[in-house]
């Protein structure tokens, strides 16, 4: 009895780090792939939206994504 509660352990435990280092490596390919929002993204962005945005501007809407995120 003792025994099979160690293994149930042992499986919960391994599964965990196993959990960890696969949704971590998910994560990192993920974020290569598609990476966040940089400053010349909002600047196209502004420019598709027919504003032409100075440096100010910019750093205004990296703030406030940075907030958000």
């Amino acid at each position: 009895m003792l025994h099979d509660i160690l293994l149930v352990i042992v499986g919960v435990i391994i599964g965990c780090v196993i959990g960890f280092f696969g949704a971590r490596f998910f994560m990192k390919k993920y974020l290569k792939d598609n990476p966040p929002i940089n400053e010349d993204m909002i600047k196209a962005l502004m420019m598709q939206m027919g504003r032409k945005p100075n440096q100010k501007q910019i750093n205004q809407m990296m703030k406030a994504m940075e907030k958000y995120q």
